[in-house]
């Protein structure tokens, strides 16, 4: 493991106005880091830059657009000085089963969490090791190990980002960057209140979400760590690989594991809890 970094790094959030990734952005500056939050939605990243105070600020980015990335990486530059960690956070899911949607909105997935994520990463590798140093974060999915229904496309992206970030990781080796992939549980943001709303999207339930304070707490510890692959909460995120590691295992538990999630959510229905989330992405 390379020396560990002092607080005051430079860090860029994809996905930062909201949820996981605004919550990110509060641990890192909450830890002493300079963070440039970067969002679709400039205004709500603004927003949350703002509330974060000077060692915040935001652009707009679309993590689909090779030039934007570009961009956001002069910004940042420009801001605070160069980027030492990215926190490839971005992403989207519309659960439902695979017939059901549209090729549009599979391809928007595999856009996004994929293909966005990579570019990125592409970004990312030549600045950084011109510089001598730097660290990439992926935020995945405990999607990348098991493959469950209603999440066909969105656990493929998963899945696909897990391999690629592995496969870089492993080119990079002998470099001077540092790569660390988190897989944290259903996360009580916007994306989960979607999924309470859709009965396809059941096995979201069958275990307890956890707030997006305490996912940034983990990536923040990263920064430091540099653990190679982390999942959370520990002992969930060990069964599902060891599970997902199992295809014929999957078919037994799928049904116990949706006849779970459904009591749990209709048990949330029934209290008229319509959102899971926080209104500023926090616990």
């Amino acid at each position: 493991m390379r020396k560990q970094p002092p607080h005051d790094r430079v860090v860029l959030v994809t996905g930062a106005a909201a949820g996981i990734g605004a919550a990110i952005a509060e641990a890192a500056v909450g830890a002493g880091h300079r963070v440039l939050l970067t969002d679709v939605d400039e205004a709500a990243a603004q927003a949350t830059a703002a509330r974060l105070g000077g060692r915040a600020a935001a652009f707009r980015l679309d993590i689909r657009d090779p030039e934007g990335w570009t961009k956001a990486f002069d910004a940042a530059e420009a801001e605070f000085g160069p980027v030492d960690i990215l926190v490839n956070n971005a992403g989207i899911i519309t659960t439902g089963n695979t017939r059901d949607l549209s090729l549009e909105q599979h391809r928007a997935m595999v856009e996004v969490n994929l293909l966005g994520t990579m570019t990125g990463v592409y970004t990312a590798i030549p600045r950084m090791t011109e510089r001598g140093s730097g660290h990439l974060v992926t935020i995945c999915s405990m999607s990348s190990f098991l493959a469950l229904p209603g999440y066909a496309t969105y656990g493929g992206t998963k899945h696909g980002l897990r391999a690629f970030h592995h496969a870089v990781a492993l080119e990079e080796r002998h470099g001077p960057l540092d790569f660390t992939i988190i897989h944290p549980a259903a996360t009580r943001t916007e994306m989960l209140d979607q999924e309470l709303n859709d009965p396809t999207a059941i096995t979201a339930f069958a275990e307890k979400s956890v707030p997006p304070a305490e996912v940034a707490k983990v990536v923040v510890e990263s920064f430091r760590t540099k653990s190679a692959e982390v999942v959370f909460p520990t002992l969930a995120g060990r069964v599902q690989q060891v599970a997902g590691a199992v295809p014929q295992l999957i078919r037994l538990l799928v049904p116990i594991i949706e006849a779970k999630g459904r009591r749990e959510r209709d048990r949330l229905l029934r209290a008229g809890r319509t959102r899971l989330s926080h209104p500023t992405g926090g616990a």
